[in-house]
């Protein structure tokens, strides 16, 4: 059997056992708390480097060969029991294709499949499968076709070779129990463990066997199987490959994990199988992939049960009619597999990538290029905005091994008629990862929450109709530690300088586009943590406070936001709602304020008008479809307030605390699976009607 199958799991395993500016010298606070900090993290940074130190590894001795070669006399045998002549089995399965941005938890659906197939086997090694139900949901427009072993399973643990997507992914990998693998693979017995399955009521004790490539340019498996240690039968097979082992230049990764249960208390037959394939594009890192991910169960075996004669004699792959196969009485919903487990990536997947990691040490395991063209945004290719005038840049990502990535850009900004540039470097594989930037004139927006996406804004500013920034410029350095997870808790030392901008494009500056605010320059060092966690009916809040010092002023702040997310994965039917609230001392400078008014905070007020060194701010807003997936209804509606004290603005600063409690509500159309919006909001108590074009916030970070 050459499929490539692909499922979910829940099984569980129990173990045994000196800085300085051009012209000026930096205040001595920035550089105390950076010092601190630096002394806080040490004794962490120790840590994670002891669990990753490196432990006497025994490889290719005595027992762990004998094993293997155990195994491979197991799979060779022709006849394991001589009453087993054939089975009949069922399997049931979802395929999912979405996005996601490796820098953050967001990620979204494109299209759900799910699949029935009748499985056979009938001796010696006749495998057929035959498709009996299939259905599927666009939730973002696609064109995409699977290879039709993404829609089907892997009965005979991938014979002697392993090949996917019918030889376009992955072509002829030999398998570590198959012919002379010894001379292909080094083997090292990790573990004896105790695996659970069929909902935790059976256990079966097995030994893990690890497996890497001796030779890491060619094709090769990478990761371990399980065997039972009674009969050598294979239990589990986790692993991916090394990169010369993918054909598709689009891959980054394939990670596998097929289970198999005991099934008679004879045969070793599949139970559960999953798959995850993600791709970018092979000449640009532009922090997007596409994933394709598929699980699926397999069980109701019948035991002797004759092959129909329209399966046995057609292709290894039939299919029943379309007709049959959309009225095939699914036992479960097309979303309900998503909305029990979601679209981050399973425990398998998770093991998968941290053993590989283990085996392979520092090596570079993506598909992809080890250098590619890098764009963070398309707003990094090109803008338009009023500080910088037409902004062009380019940029270059390296993974010189694995973990480790780093990034540069550099721009020009034709209004300014100055060069800028940035430089990021990411690189450890948990659990802390610390990232180093430096950044010398990096365009600063001023306020809690972004106005529009760069997109949105470079348009709105062509065309004169607005400028959705209140820009600065900052250089410096910054250093942050996290905890590995996208969107996840982290801690951050920064040194900066601060500068005030100006508008270049306006005849008129200040009445053809909104007024430039200046900023408090000069030096700023600054600690920040940010901490993520869940609340009830699955919410997510942030908090981040942060400690700094500009000049001769110290500060602190803290912002705080939670938000709660009902939808439906079939249509784009959505309910959202959103709390946030932030402080500043007395001492913060200007460009660390809040801002509220206008789009993304109470539409209908004047924009970002409200100024404030406290706020909070309550939104809902629900969408509807009216003719899904091209047309939905939005209503929203939001209440916030801003207080200023005895804070004195800056004198070019329009507006001011918003004097009480301010609302707005409206209405709004969102058009083809909900990607742009165009929103009528009026403001309550004081305001007025603003129309709002913008992008669903899940596609500005790509903008």
């Amino acid at each position: 059997m050459r499929s490539s199958l692909l499922a979910r799991r829940r099984t569980t395993t129990t173990r045994r056992r000196s800085y300085s500016w051009s012209g000026e010298t930096p205040a001595r606070a920035p550089l105390y708390f950076f010092n601190s900090l630096l002394v806080c993290l040490l004794p962490l940074m120790a840590a994670a480097q002891g669990v990753l130190a490196q432990v006497p590894e025994r490889w290719n001795d005595a027992r762990a060969l004998a094993l293997v070669e155990r195994a491979r006399e197991v799979r060779e045998s022709v006849v394991i029991d001589s009453a087993f002549h054939s089975y009949r089995g069922e399997a049931r399965g979802y395929v999912y294709f979405f996005i996601d941005r490796p820098d953050s938890d967001d990620r979204t659906l494109v299209k759900a499949d799910q699949i029935a197939l009748d499985v056979f086997w009938q001796a010696p090694n006749d495998i057929r499968q035959q498709i009996v139900g299939l259905r599927d949901a666009k939730v973002l427009p696609t064109n995409i076709r699977y290879h039709l072993d993404h829609l089907t399973v892997v009965q005979d643990d991938f014979g002697d070779f392993i090949r996917l997507g019918d030889g376009d992914e992955v072509e002829q990998v030999l398998h570590p129990v198959g012919p002379a693998s010894e001379d292909k693979y080094d083997f090292l017995l990790a573990d004896s463990l105790t695996i659970s399955y069929g909902g935790g009521a059976k256990e079966v004790r097995v030994y893990e066997l690890r497996i890497r490539p001796r030779d890491y340019d060619a094709p090769g498996f990478v990761g371990s199987i399980f065997l039972d240690r009674a009969s050598a039968a294979i239990v589990r097979m986790n692993f991916t490959f090394t990169p010369a082992a993918y054909v598709d230049p689009y891959l980054d990764y394939i990670r596998i994990s097929l289970d198999n249960a005991l099934w008679e208390g004879k045969y070793w037959l599949p139970y559960r199988q999953e798959v995850e394939l993600r791709r970018e594009l092979p000449v640009l890192d532009f922090l997007a992939g596409s994933i394709i991910r598929g699980r699926f169960e397999i069980g109701g075996y019948e035991f002797n049960a004759d092959m129909p004669p329209a399966v046995r004699l057609g292709r290894r792959v039939t299919s029943v009619s379309a007709a049959e196969r959309a009225a095939f009485p699914f036992e479960r919903g097309l979303f309900d597999d998503l909305q029990e487990d979601g679209l981050a990536s399973s425990p398998s997947m998770a093991e998968i990538r941290e053993r590989a990691s283990q085996i392979l040490r520092q090596r570079f395991s993506s598909g992809l290029s080890p250098i590619r063209l890098y764009f963070g945004s398309a707003s990094d290719l090109s803008r338009h905005n009023r500080a910088e005038g037409q902004f062009w840049g380019a940029g270059v990502a390296v993974r010189p091994e694995r973990d480790v990535v780093l990034r540069t850009t550099v721009g020009y900004a034709t209004g300014r008629d100055k060069a800028s540039g940035a430089f990021a470097a990411t690189g450890g594989p948990g659990p802390v990862v610390p990232t180093f930037r430096a950044y010398w004139d990096g365009l600063a927006d001023m306020g809690q929450t972004a106005g529009a996406s760069p997109l949105v804004n470079s348009l709105a500013t062509t065309l004169g109709i607005g400028d959705y920034l209140d820009p600065y410029f900052k250089r410096g350095v910054q250093l942050t530690f996290s905890n590995g997870r996208p969107g996840g808790s982290r801690v951050s030392v920064r040194m900066e300088r601060h500068e005030s901008a100006t508008d270049v494009v306006s005849d008129s500056p200040g009445q053809d586009l909104r007024s430039v605010r200046s900023v408090q320059e000069g030096t700023l060092g600054a600690v920040d943590m940010t901490v993520t966690t869940g609340l009830p009916l699955a919410g997510r809040s942030t908090l981040t406070g942060t400690f700094g010092h500009l000049d001769s002023n110290a500060f602190g702040s803290l912002l705080g936001e939670a938000r709660w997310t009902f939808e439906s994965s079939a249509d784009t039917r959505r309910v959202e709602v959103s709390a946030s609230a932030g402080a500043v001392s007395g001492g913060a400078p200007a460009q660390t304020l809040f801002l509220l008014g206008g789009r993304e905070t109470l539409p209908g007020h004047a924009y970002r008008d409200f100024v404030g060194d406290r706020f909070w701010l309550v939104k809902t807003e629900a969408t509807l479809p009216l003719r899904a997936p091209g047309v939905s209804a939005r209503v929203f509606g939001a209440v916030g307030a801003s207080y200023l004290g005895d804070r004195i603005l800056p004198a070019d600063w329009a507006g001011g605390a918003s004097q009480g409690v301010r609302a707005s509500v409206g209405v709004g159309l969102a058009f083809g699976w909900d990607v742009v919006r165009l929103d009528l909001g009026r403001g309550v108590r004081g305001g007025g009607w603003e129309v709002v074009f913008s992008v669903a916030p899940k596609f500005r970070p790509w903008l």
